[in-house]
């Protein structure tokens, strides 16, 4: 499919948008028992009586990504192949969240059950070959097997980096700074309509992640500024190169949340801590994504900002059963999954996803 406005494509897109969980919606999901859930969603594994708690819960999410990974691959099915590959790229995160164990259990030698048992099973579409990459003997030979495939870009870069640093967190920072640049890569690939809404989607989400980077690497991690400006992945809307040289280069967190364009300014004006910054980018990404989703011409952006929303809603689902599993109070879980104001500091160090 390659005519604008893609009538098949947003159709599917309207229709499967029936799915997606309001604030309402989710707010109420808090009062709702395990039985309940386990019957509204089909989460079966909640009624075992014979699994644990872990157990439990990686079944649970192992279910809702399945759930957001099948749905990808029904949308990308009209797409061309440059449209559908910018698509699957975002998708491929969850194949990064396995290589990231798999490459864990080689750095600190844990046996192979430990491993598996914090492996995804994926569909064909985003899977490693996880099979061979077990029989590696090490890292740099993990990363070599994977270097004919989709993941070769990601694995070349993370063995390039290894071999210079051998440091863990350089390795997982460099995977995670080519995931993001292969996405922009493939965005520049897609022209007209497609590629301006595409730009705006995904431009807010590489200004999230660009921004808690910056953030992370300068003040939690303490790295200099050039140190933190290598690790960052330029935006293709608000922070772009040469304003994160800027922002790198100030001193203090407030000079830098002072210093962003809007809206951002205005979206993180009284922010002190990550972990408040985190949680309102995150707002700012599901409010562009909304937009897109009502008002957008281009069904691939549309199909993109549906699948931001489906995942911001099934990893909620996810908060709240496993708030439940460990016998966390309701107004806990409704600060988690973000329809309650937490009512106390944040920690200014807090880890940002």
């Amino acid at each position: 499919m390659t005519l604008a406005p893609q009538p098949y494509l947003n159709t599917r897109v309207s229709a499967m948008s029936e799915r997606l969980l309001t604030s309402d919606q989710i707010a109420a999901l808090c009062e709702l028992s395990l039985p309940d859930l386990a019957e509204r969603f089909g989460l079966e594994a909640l009624l075992d009586e014979q699994l644990d708690r872990r157990t439990k819960s990686r079944a649970v999410k192992q279910a809702l990504i399945n759930t957001l990974l099948d749905e990808l691959r029904v949308l990308i099915r009209p797409m061309n192949a440059t449209e559908a590959g910018l698509v699957l790229a975002w998708g491929r995160k969850y194949a990064l969240f396995n290589l990231k164990t798999l490459l864990r259990g080689q750095l600190y030698e844990l046996d192979q059950s430990e491993i598996s048992a914090n492996l995804y099973e994926l569909p064909a579409h985003v899977r490693l070959p996880q099979q061979e990459l077990f029989r590696a003997e090490g890292v740099l030979e993990l990363l070599r097997k994977l270097e004919q495939g989709p993941y070769s870009l990601i694995a070349r870069q993370g063995r390039e980096v290894f071999e210079q640093k051998r440091e863990p967190f350089a390795l997982e920072a460099a995977l995670d700074q080519r995931y993001y640049g292969e996405m922009v890569r493939r965005l520049l690939q897609v022209s007209n309509q497609d590629g301006n809404e595409l730009k705006q989607l995904l431009g807010a989400v590489l200004d999230r992640v660009g921004l808690l980077w910056l953030l992370r690497f300068r003040f939690s991690y303490g790295l200099s500024p050039s140190e933190t400006y290598y690790q960052l992945v330029p935006s293709v809307r608000l922070l772009h190169r040469d304003r994160l040289l800027r922002l790198v280069n100030l001193e203090t967190f407030d000079e830098i949340l002072a210093a962003l364009p809007e809206p951002l300014t205005s979206r993180l004006a009284g922010s002190t801590s990550l972990m408040e910054v985190q949680r309102r980018l995150g707002g700012h990404v599901t409010d562009e994504a909304r937009r897109t989703l009502a008002n957008g011409q281009s069904g691939v952006a549309r199909a993109l900002a549906y699948l931001i929303l489906r995942e911001h809603g099934v990893l909620a689902l996810f908060s709240i059963v496993q708030g439940q599993l460990l016998g966390l109070p309701r107004e806990l879980i409704e600060i988690a999954v973000e329809v309650s104001e937490p009512n106390c500091p944040a920690d200014s160090l807090a880890d940002a996803a």
